[in-house]
């Protein structure tokens, strides 16, 4: 694979590749996923010239973590971690809150150290805002670890405009990671000005909206997919029109449909990253061709043109998840 070209993330972070490893895939929430596979394909993509890998202390209940810490053994200098916080889930897996308590955020990336086998984070972020915090105690408390040496920088998640601004006043944020692609463009409206006007970059996850944008559903036990509004019923028979579009348009440019809509969240600009969720090499290379493809004005327009005429059916998330989101307010 070639090499990849970074960029700033943002005007207070450090260089980035221009695409992220997002690691969530890789610990069940697809399904079962191959343990030496997954480390192989974080191996690629770090020799690949990826540099940004994202985890969450939830994902799987610290089973990404200490994968990451397992595979990172020896590479640790050659990437950055990127680390969300704050979701609180049950033994049996549910979701049963956001902690965002300054003393929270100690605790949390206490046990995060630990799993990476590492000494520091380099970007921290709360998963999702808790109402009952203010994001000005929580990014403050991020600050205070920054000052100790423990994480480098400071990020956001699935916030709106109005949270990102008190956030950003109270120390700088690098980047927001939140969801963008073909099928979830809301945050052209207020979130994408704000944060440009801020210098503040976007890690963009979802940019295959979990694979709906390339025809894959939901098949194994415990895909997540299984419970999410696009993906089933009347929803999902409306949205196999567009994705069927983007099959032929990209069939006709002579690349895969994940190339068509990951080089389309590329065209944004060089402040936007996205995340791609590959589990698997075969499919971190596809992603990676995505590089190589140049998408004309032309190009662009007729791909959102079709996604206007047929815009995707059904919420990112769940009406519970949905509900929770800042971002969607």
């Amino acid at each position: 694979m070639a090499r990849i070209p970074t960029h700033q993330l943002g005007s207070a972070g450090p260089p980035v590749s221009a695409l992220a490893l997002g690691c969530m895939g890789m610990s069940g929430m697809y399904g079962p996923s191959d343990k030496n596979e997954s480390i192989a394909t974080i191996h690629a993509a770090i020799d690949a010239g990826i540099n940004l890998l994202d985890t969450g202390d939830f994902y799987g209940m610290g089973h990404n973590e200490m994968l990451l810490g397992r595979a990172l053994r020896g590479r640790r200098d050659q990437v950055l971690l990127s680390v969300k916080f704050g979701a609180m889930r049950a033994p049996g897996g549910a979701f049963i809150g956001v902690d965002g308590r300054p003393q929270a955020v100690r605790n949390f990336l206490s046990y995060s150290l630990r799993r990476l086998e590492t000494d520091h984070v380099d970007i921290y972020r709360l998963s999702r805002l808790d109402p009952a915090v203010p994001i000005e105690d929580t990014v403050g408390a991020i600050a205070d670890l920054i000052r100790l040496g423990y994480v480098r920088y400071a990020g956001l998640s699935e916030v709106g405009a109005a949270t990102i601004r008190r956030a950003h006043a109270a120390h700088p944020v690098c980047d927001l990671q939140i969801e963008y692609s073909l099928a979830s463009r809301g945050i052209e409206q207020a979130i994408l000005p704000a944060v440009r006007e801020l210098g503040i970059a976007v890690t963009a996850y979802g940019v295959l909206s979990r694979g709906l944008l390339t025809g894959s559903q939901p098949a194994a036990a415990g895909d997540f997919r299984a419970h999410l509004p696009r993906f089933s019923g009347a929803n999902g028979e409306q949205n196999r029109r567009p994705v069927a579009a983007l099959a032929d348009l990209a069939a006709e440019i002579g690349v895969t449909p994940a190339q068509l809509a990951i080089a389309w969240v590329l065209s944004k600009g060089s402040d936007i990253v996205p995340v791609i969720g590959a589990r698997t090499r075969s499919q971190l290379a596809d992603s990676i061709g995505a590089l190589d493809l140049a998408l004309s004005p032309g190009d662009i327009a007729r791909l959102e043109t079709v996604f206007d005429a047929a815009p995707i059916a059904g919420t990112r998330y769940d009406a519970a998840q949905m509900s929770i989101l800042d971002s969607e307010r």
